[in-house]
């Protein structure tokens, strides 16, 4: 497994403990309805992972935008769709998201590269 991808993961896993662990009512809510919310509902969990790129692209906050893409791989996005979700984000963001997806683009290969075993 990548050292990027695992320095990630736990990265994350470890600071959500912390956060959570804090046991605010309000945080532990903004937790519960952002799991939520991408959820399978009129929208397929699969879309709203893809809007969630494209918001996170536009926000230009890296760490949503990794977490977005590693879902949209784990929901089967393909590589072309990847690219079509980076025009809208690029269309909608301007060309300051650009540097957001040299490391989405830099990330998924991370992953191809995880599914591969190497």
């Amino acid at each position: 497994m990548s050292d990027k991808l695992t320095e990630y993961r736990e990265y994350r896993q470890k600071m959500n403990e912390k956060i959570l662990a804090g046991n605010n009512k309000v945080i532990k809510r903004i937790f519960n309805l952002d799991t939520n919310t991408y959820m399978d509902g009129a929208l397929d969990a699969r879309t709203k992972e893809m809007l969630g790129l494209v918001s996170s692209m536009v926000l230009r906050c890296d760490d949503c935008i990794k977490y977005h893409v590693e879902q949209c791989f784990i929901l089967g996005v393909s590589k072309e769709e990847l690219f079509e979700i980076f025009s809208v984000a690029n269309v909608v963001g301007g060309t300051i998201v650009i540097p957001h997806m040299r490391r989405a683009i830099e990330f998924w290969d991370e992953l191809e590269l995880e599914q591969q075993g190497e």
